[in-house]
């Protein structure tokens, strides 16, 4: 599975839509996509990335592609 099949699938199951409705998808865009739906997004992506974002990165990843930016600091391109 490559990083984008990885990063596309958190987004997918996290909550529960299609993966042709993640471009330009925003924090609280989607009903699913609130604070706990956050948390749960986090979650799945450090898991299937095995690492650990800093507290500043959590609340920094506001969207889809704002997510990419900070995987990039891991060096996890997208």
């Amino acid at each position: 599975m490559t990083n984008e099949q990885k990063y596309n699938k958190a987004f997918t199951e996290s909550f529960s839509i299609d993966e042709s409705a993640l471009n330009n998808l925003e924090y609280n865009s989607i009903s699913e996509w609130n604070s706990v739906g956050h948390m749960g997004l986090i979650a799945a992506i450090e898991d299937a990335f095995v690492i650990m974002m800093k507290m500043d990165e959590i609340i920094d990843f506001s969207g889809y592609e704002k997510g990419k930016e900070i995987l990039k600091k891991y060096e996890i391109e997208i």
